[in-house]
């Protein structure tokens, strides 16, 4: 969160009320794990970072508190960001495949050539940066090609129902590719599965076969759980992968 990022969002909007802007701007840096799960926000530090007083940023945490994405600890003064941990992201990511899968075969159905090919390009990108550990790489082809075929299967309530854990999701996904970033087929034997998903699902959706891409996309869901579950050694192994 940088001051020159505030001051051209208030440029482009000269009529958004601040505490609004700075409640994206934090919202955008914690789903994107620039400001790291379980770090303690410091009121005075953010204002000062921001070129600004105390009173938008209070507000801005006390609408993301509000929101579930910052939380107060018992015993402990001061407001944190949401933490990580393996049993919410597997509650998550149950429903996660439910919709997902279900968008998969709507796509087999609806998907235009011209998001087929998107879709390729996208799984083939994804698939070199996982062979060569380019994590930003992953990041700029794997939560849109996930997002691309929600939005392809036309089916107003699916695409809603995905807007609603989207944002946790980022969180994870963010997470889950710092482990591969950092992981190896000899430590973790999901890696090949992670790797080539996307291109099962892509080939299931080309030949029309929706109950394929279901299946390759629930497969998709469960190899990528499966992975963050064998990588995740300790309690605090979500804080360490992106440290």
């Amino acid at each position: 969160m940088e001051q020159y990022s505030l001051q051209q969002r208030m440029a482009e909007n000269p009529d958004a009320k601040l505490r609004d802007v700075v409640t994206d701007m934090l919202y955008e840096a914690i789903i994107s794990l620039r400001i790291a799960p379980g770090t303690k926000l410091n009121v005075n530090q953010l204002a000062m970072t921001l070129g600004i007083s105390r009173t938008p940023v209070a507000e801005a945490i006390a609408n993301l508190t509000s929101r579930g994405f910052i939380v107060s600890r018992p015993g402990h003064n001061g407001s944190f960001v949401l933490d990580l941990n393996l049993v919410d992201m597997t509650n998550l990511y149950r429903v996660r495949s439910a919709i997902e899968s279900e968008a998969a075969a709507l796509c087999a159905y609806t998907a235009g050539d011209s998001v087929i090919r998107e879709l390729s390009l996208l799984a083939d990108a994804f698939r070199e940066s996982v062979i060569n550990r380019d994590i930003q790489g992953m990041k700029d082809t794997d939560l849109p090609f996930h997002k691309l075929i929600v939005a392809s299967c036309d089916n107003p309530y699916v695409r809603q129902s995905y807007e609603v854990i989207l944002p946790k999701l980022t969180m994870y996904q963010s997470s889950m590719l710092n482990f591969i970033a950092n992981s190896d087929s000899s430590t973790n034997p999901w890696i090949p599965k992670v790797t080539f998903n996307h291109t099962s699902v892509v080939s299931a959706i080309r030949m029309r076969m929706p109950e394929l891409a279901r299946q390759a996309m629930m497969d998709h869901v469960d190899s990528s759980l499966s992975f963050t579950t064998t990588s995740v050694q300790s309690p605090d192994a979500f804080k360490l992968a992106y440290k």
